[in-house]
């Protein structure tokens, strides 16, 4: 699924709201956006800069590709105890 925003422009977003020139409703009118979506990136990347946004996006891909080689890793071992078992 293609994000419409990238973390850069959702910072600027939550910026643009924090300085209070018009209301959260507004500005979500304004770039087609839910405030249910606003108030979720604002519990995400509330307080961020631009480099911590990207250093947590990268944390996060990282996350799941470990992920993943644990879960891969647990079906390796659990083949080998079927094995061992079998004996």
């Amino acid at each position: 699924m293609k994000k419409r925003f990238t973390d850069e422009q959702i910072i600027g977003l939550l910026r643009e709201a924090e300085a209070g020139v018009m209301s959260i409703k507004a500005l979500c009118k304004r770039h087609n956006l839910t405030e249910q979506t606003f108030f979720r990136w604002r519990n995400k990347f509330g307080g961020m800069d631009v480099p911590d946004a990207r250093r947590l996006k990268d944390l996060e891909s990282e996350n799941s590709r470990l992920k993943r080689l644990v879960a891969e890793q647990m079906l390796v071992i659990d083949g080998m105890k079927e094995i061992v078992g079998k004996k």
